[in-house]
C-alpha cells in the first residue's frame, strides 16, 4: 500500500454531466499541498478490517440476470445532504453506490459520513481527488488523482475501493490503462438525471424511474433536489417490481479494473 501525504486545500466542485452534454468550463484549482496524514481511532480502524477482505461490500447474492435490478450511484459528495439520504436508504435498506470526491472526504472531519457509507453496506467508489476531467490531464496528476482519494479512503475506513467513475464521463486509453493498474474498474451509467441542471425533485424521480432492467442510475448526493427525490424513486421502481443493488452486485461479482461499464 503506498502511503501519500493528504492535501487539506477544498474547493468548490462542479457536478458530473454526460458525455452527450458539453463539459461546463474548468475552474482554476489549487495545486495539491502536502498535509499531515489524519490520525485514525485504531479501535475503529480494527473493526472494519473486515471491509478489505475478499468480497466487500457485502454481497446479498442477487441473480440480476433474472430478476429486475437497478443500481442507484450517486457523485461528488460527501456533502451537506448525504446524510439524510443514507437514512432514507437504511430505513428502506436499500444499498447504492457513492462515489465520492477526495476533497469532500477531507473536508467531512473525521470522516464520519464515509465511515456510515461503508457500516451501512453500500459501495464506496473513487471519484478523483478534485473532480477535473481526467482525460485531460497528465499521467503524473491522473496518479495523484485517483490514489489521494483512494488513499484517503482506506486510512479513514480500512476499504481499498475497486470501483470509479471519470468525472464527466471523460475517459480514454490512458484513463483506462491507469484504473486497470489501481485495480479500479471505470463505472459510468445509462440511465442520466440531468439533476445538476434541473434541480427539481419531481424533474429527477421522473427520469430516474424511467430505468430498465440493469440499469446503472446518474444522481449526485450533493443537491438538495436529488435527495428529496430519493423515496419517490424508491417508490416509483419498488413497484415495478425492481431490487436495489450496488453496482458489484448487479454484475454478481467486482467488475474487470480498467474496463468500462454503463449497464448490466
Amino acid at each position: 500500500m503506498r502511503v501519500w501525504a493528504l492535501p487539506l486545500a477544498l474547493l468548490a466542485l462542479v457536478s458530473c454531466v454526460t458525455q452527450s452534454v458539453p463539459r461546463r468550463q474548468q475552474q482554476t484549482r489549487a495545486p495539491i499541498v502536502p498535509a499531515k496524514p489524519a490520525v485514525i481511532d485504531p479501535v475503529a480502524l480494527a473493526k472494519r478490517l473486515a471491509s478489505i477482505q475478499a468480497g466487500w461490500p457485502r454481497s446479498r447474492q442477487f441473480d440480476c440476470a433474472r430478476i429486475k435490478c437497478v443500481a442507484l450511484t450517486f457523485d461528488d459528495g460527501p456533502g451537506e445532504h448525504t446524510w439524510r439520504l443514507l437514512d432514507m436508504l437504511r430505513q428502506r435498506d436499500v444499498r447504492a453506490t457513492f462515489f465520492v470526491v477526495g476533497q469532500m472526504v477531507a473536508a467531512d472531519k473525521g470522516g464520519r459520513i464515509v465511515h456510515r457509507i461503508v457500516d451501512d453496506g453500500h459501495e464506496i467508489g473513487n471519484h478523483s481527488w478534485s473532480h477535473p476531467s481526467l482525460s485531460g490531464v497528465s499521467h503524473e496528476e491522473l496518479q495523484r488523482q485517483l490514489q489521494y482519494t483512494d488513499e484517503i479512503v482506506w486510512r479513514l475506513t480500512g476499504v481499498k475501493m475497486r470501483v470509479m467513475r471519470p468525472p464527466y464521463g471523460a475517459t480514454n486509453h490512458n484513463v483506462a490503462a491507469e484504473t486497470r493498474r489501481e485495480g479500479l474498474a471505470q463505472i459510468l451509467w445509462n440511465v442520466d438525471t440531468l439533476d445538476w441542471r434541473d434541480r427539481v425533485a419531481t424533474t429527477v424521480a421522473r427520469r430516474a424511474g424511467e430505468a430498465k432492467p440493469g440499469s446503472i442510475v446518474l444522481m449526485h448526493d450533493i443537491h438538495r433536489s436529488t435527495v428529496d427525490a430519493v423515496p419517490s424513486i424508491l417508490d416509483t421502481l419498488a413497484k415495478k417490481g425492481y431490487t436495489f443493488v450496488t453496482v458489484s452486485e448487479l454484475y454478481g461479482k467486482t467488475p474487470t479494473p480498467g474496463q468500462m461499464y454503463t449497464e448490466r
